[in-house]
């Protein structure tokens, strides 16, 4: 199978099991999605979504996060990991916004990433899910899998994400980027599948006959 054949059959596989999209971070707006997605790294969307509401009751805006003590925060979302970071960072870039932006979230890749806390794949999930604003965030899992579909050979998320935004239109790119993490979560996990076993790696790669070994992300 051609690369193009193995990118228009993922796009349409895919489209077939996930028609729906949804952010798997429970959020109200772009600024409780931020803090969701930073406190998700290195964490699970599952753990995430168990310690956010008590967060967010206290504090589901700027300014109200602001004046919170970084203890108080860390105290909420210690259950996540790297508490000490994430908490100082929700509380400065809390600050940030109130300072520079009238305490709203920017729809701006250059002012998120400038944000505490905040690198590229979390301002790329807030510009696309927030926003709708075309992104393509790449994480460790995407860069797996794209490695195990043979969509690129990139040895980090960098120049994953360049690759797939070359080989699938724009138009796809913020419900892509979902579906291949459902799919990763449900059929090609780190452990249960090693580029062939699950139904997308055997389907693009049916004569494969060893593991596929990932380049490190």
């Amino acid at each position: 199978m051609l690369k193009q054949q193995r990118v228009d059959y993922i796009l349409q596989r895919l489209q077939e099991l996930y028609p729906e999209t949804p952010v798997p971070l429970a959020h109200s707006d772009p600024f409780t999605l931020l803090v969701a997605v930073l406190l998700s790294a290195q964490c699970t969307d599952e753990r995430v979504n168990q310690v956010t509401p008590a967060l967010f009751e206290l504090a589901d805006n700027p300014a109200d996060m602001a004046a919170l003590d970084a203890d108080q925060i860390r105290a909420i979302i210690r259950p996540c990991g790297l508490s000490p970071q994430k908490s100082k960072a929700i509380k400065r870039l809390s600050e940030i916004l109130l300072e520079e932006h009238a305490g709203k979230v920017p729809a701006d890749m250059e002012a998120l990433e400038r944000l505490p806390g905040v690198g590229h794949k979390t301002a790329s999930v807030v510009m696309s899910q927030a926003f709708g604003v075309p992104a393509f965030p790449v994480d460790t899992h995407i860069h797996r899998l794209a490695q195990r579909w043979g969509l690129t050979n990139g040895r980090n998320v960098v120049q994953t994400e360049r690759d797939l935004k070359r080989l699938f239109p724009e138009q796809y790119w913020n419900r892509l980027h979902l579906q291949i993490i459902f799919y990763g979560r449900q059929y090609c996990t780190a452990r249960g599948c090693d580029g062939r076993v699950c139904e997308i790696c055997t389907t693009c790669y049916p004569h494969r006959k060893h593991p596929k070994k990932n380049l490190k992300a």
